[in-house]
């Protein structure tokens, strides 16, 4: 079992992160990790635990250890609803045409769609007497409103609908906004959860994957419903969207007013060079390329992460991965990155 624990938990520090403000010392953010690294920090195989409350304490045990004011708890952890699409064969990749199971009015009045209440919400409840003091719980989604549209109806078959069918399409894209903000206006009335991730991948390296006018037709205004519900409730929304959103940046922070972003990647534009550009408007969270982390050595990977702390003397942003912390990170890699936050 090992920590990288020099500082008190303090989800206040996070907060300050959130105001764009500077807090009294680094802050680590990340979305999610791995079971292997879980099971490293933990120093017991996250696959041993079997129940709901085994797992979310495992959970809550590396995030603490390894530094961080919060602890991640994906919906499905505390059995969160989802949308039931076709099956297909598992593979490593997976188009995103396959499974779908909504082609035309008939198939969509047919769905059976999901209760956003039936997760044990509870648990969260529950459970918050493990949270170590001064920590909060950070809650997803089971993907976000685009994502799931597209998982429903087959991302060719949704290009051809929204302009064949363009009532159609609003129908869907606002019975699945209607469902995700029934499960945020439950989980942000949850007292020990401190922040919300809103999990909405967007675009890809070059542009966002349906134009930007459509973005504000059918996706923003159930984001901007969203973000209120979790406002109204003195929570935090963050946004996790990959891709190269830069046509829909003003959107995001003028008209969605997300608290946060997330999800960075250094060919579409480096976190630092974002930074310098939205810090003012918008909290940065994570940005360290997750390709960076996984093929530069630890050295590398610690210089760059220092020399960011320095650049942005903390304020308005907190320190992780663009993505994620995969299983092909290295241990050592990710160590290397988190270690920074303790140097100052």
């Amino acid at each position: 079992m090992i920590s990288n624990r020099k500082y008190p938990a303090d989800f206040e520090q996070l907060v300050r992160v959130f105001r764009r403000e500077t807090p009294g010392r680094p802050v680590l953010f990340e979305y999610f990790v791995n079971a292997e690294l879980i099971s490293f920090f933990n120093d017991r195989r996250f696959e041993l635990a079997v129940t709901p409350e085994e797992k979310i304490r495992d959970i809550i045990g590396f995030f603490h250890k390894a530094g961080y004011d919060y602890a991640t708890i994906p919906s499905r952890y505390f059995g969160g609803f989802s949308f039931t699409t076709a099956d297909h064969e598992k593979k490593a990749t997976v188009s995103l045409n396959e499974g779908c199971v909504i082609t035309d009015r008939q198939s969509f009045e047919n769905y059976n769609w999901p209760n956003p209440e039936q997760g044990d919400f509870g648990l969260l409840v529950k459970m918050a007497t493990e949270l170590k003091d001064g920590m909060k719980f950070v809650v997803s989604a089971p993907g976000g409103l685009l994502e799931n549209v597209t998982s429903l109806v087959g991302f060719e078959n949704l290009c051809f609908m929204l302009y064949e069918d363009e009532e159609l399409s609003k129908a869907i894209f606002d019975a699945v906004g209607s469902l995700l903000l029934k499960f945020y206006e439950k989980c942000s009335s949850v007292p020990a959860v401190g922040a919300l991730i809103v999990n909405d991948d967007w675009g890809f390296k070059t542009q966002t994957m349906i134009p930007p006018e459509m973005l504000r037709e059918l996706v923003f205004p159930w984001h901007r419903k969203m973000v209120e519900s979790i406002h109204q409730n003195r929570k935090f929304a963050i946004l996790h969207s990959c891709g190269n959103l830069e046509a829909v940046m003003d959107d995001i922070v003028d008209e969605l007013k997300y608290d946060a972003k997330h999800s960075f990647e250094d060919t579409i534009i480096p976190v630092e060079d974002f930074w310098q550009q939205w810090h003012k408007k918008i909290a940065v969270l994570g940005g360290i390329d997750v390709d960076f982390l996984t093929r530069s050595n630890p050295e590398t990977i610690g210089n760059r992460c220092r020399k960011l702390l320095e650049t942005t003397g903390l304020q308005s942003f907190a320190l992780g991965s663009g993505n994620s912390i995969t299983g092909y990170i290295p241990v050592e890699n990710y160590i290397a990155m988190i270690e920074t936050a303790t140097e100052m």
